[in-house]
């Protein structure tokens, strides 16, 4: 993620605190606590789709027709960010949408555009330690008891419970 994606999103969250009322505010709420309801069972893509509406929803409250298809462009971007990040973002991620709906609510337009800011580098920052293909996906999968033994061809050593392969 390229820091004009970054700056397109802090401008839009700042855009959307200036022009926030009650049913925006009440829709932003709502994709978070669904996003956040979604379990491991819904796997991760459709749950990094579901955070990533935030994106979509904030272009769409930036009321500018020039500037909300590019947003909702850089939408997809993070949302292939979060799923590059895997699973393990889920909880940076719940944690930032809670604070910038805090910062919303309190008309707070700086806060809510530090929380967006500092989300994104860390998002970019944890796809970047997975892989750094963000067009790529990253599968997680248990050792198999052979990858386990000592000394057999492909083995990992013992601090390593993961094998990750990287899906194009």
């Amino acid at each position: 993620m390229d820091q004009g994606l970054i700056q397109a999103h802090t401008m839009a969250t700042r855009a959307a605190c200036v022009r926030m009322t009650t049913a925006r505010l009440r829709a932003l709420h709502d994709s978070v606590e669904q996003a956040s309801g979604l379990r491991g069972s819904s796997g991760w893509d459709r749950r990094a789709t579901a955070h990533a509406e935030i994106f979509t929803l904030l272009a769409g409250m930036t009321d500018d027709a020039a500037v909300a298809p590019v947003l909702l462009g850089a939408a997809d971007v993070v949302r292939r960010l979060m799923i590059v990040a895997g699973p393990a973002a889920n909880g940076m991620i719940v944690s930032s949408r809670q604070r910038l709906l805090a910062y919303l609510r309190a008309g707070d337009t700086d806060g809510a555009t530090l929380e967006m800011e500092r989300h994104l580098r860390g998002l970019h920052f944890m796809s970047r330690l997975v892989g750094d293909d963000p067009g790529a996906v990253l599968i997680v999968r248990p050792r198999r008891p052979a990858e386990q033994a000592a000394g057999s061809p492909g083995a990992l050593d013992s601090s390593s419970p993961c094998v990750k392969e990287a899906v194009a």
